[in-house]
């Protein structure tokens, strides 16, 4: 019998760059992890926003339950946006993508902006959008939400514990914005996979995750150097700096904290 480790966490981020809400439990569909970054802000451009460019938006969390989006933070209360009042269908822009989407009133995110300093709305992918993952790295038809490039991220607690060693102040695993933390026995194990099954799913390793400035935004919404300053010193490569793997799932299903991981033999 094969190696095999533990889940340990799970997250999904119902807004692009809001942060993220932990669950013992998962539903996959076609997208992903169910409402996993299925809403993003757009700008006056229908272009998408994130914390590379707001870093105010790591103060702000979201949730999805029984049709409805509710997001808030300490400086704007709770707001409640029912899925029906998504509306307006307009193209937006994510990376070199453009997608259809349904947008609320720019009323109904008048507070946010006043927040941000930005003029946002809000946008959701419907079901009949198809964004495809990144061909260049993914031959195959598999659609993404909101999300960077590719449905999953992969992060080890082994190789955050390694880098952690190596800086002054440590950071969480929040500043990676995993989906899925799995109990690793030795740092960047996770490198070396193709293919892993996690319970009765299948999953493709697709390529390392490079990352960015996102990295350096505390809960704050405060930047620093680090972690990506460390991280460059000894995780570049042709992808960039790395930290965990970029996914794709090859069933639908549901997935769970303490569901065992199995790289592919």
């Amino acid at each position: 019998m094969g190696v095999e480790f533990t889940v340990t966490e799970l997250f999904y981020y119902p807004v692009k760059s809001l942060c993220g809400v932990s669950v013992s439990s998962v539903e996959l569909d076609e997208f992903g992890i169910k409402n996993d970054r299925r809403f993003m802000f757009v700008d006056d451009d229908n272009k998408f926003v994130s914390q590379r460019t707001v870093p105010k938006l790591s103060q702000l969390s979201a949730s999805v339950d029984a049709g409805k989006l509710q997001i808030k933070g300490d400086n704007i209360g709770v707001l409640n946006f029912c899925l029906d009042g998504f509306k307006k269908n307009e193209p937006v822009r994510i990376w070199s993508d453009l997608v259809e989407a349904l947008i609320v009133d720019d009323d109904d995110t008048a507070v946010i902006s006043q927040f941000l300093g930005k003029s946002v709305r809000l946008a959701f992918m419907p079901d009949s959008s198809f964004r495809q993952v990144d061909r260049e790295y993914y031959s195959a038809d598999k659609r993404v939400g909101f999300a960077d490039g590719f449905p999953f991220l992969l992060t080890n607690r082994a190789s955050l514990k390694d880098l952690n060693i190596r800086l002054q102040e440590p950071v969480s695993m929040g500043r990676f914005r995993s989906n899925i933390i799995f109990s690793g026995n030795h740092a960047y194990q996770e490198d070396t996979w193709l293919k892993i099954k996690i319970g009765d799913i299948p999953f493709d390793v697709v390529k390392p995750c490079s990352r960015c400035v996102m990295t350096t935004i505390n809960q704050f919404g405060e930047k620093g150097k680090e972690p990506l300053k460390t991280l460059a010193s000894y995780r570049k490569n042709e992808y960039g700096v790395c930290f965990g793997q970029n996914m794709v799932h090859k069933a639908l299903g549901r997935i769970s904290v303490g569901d065992m991981l199995k790289p592919a033999d």
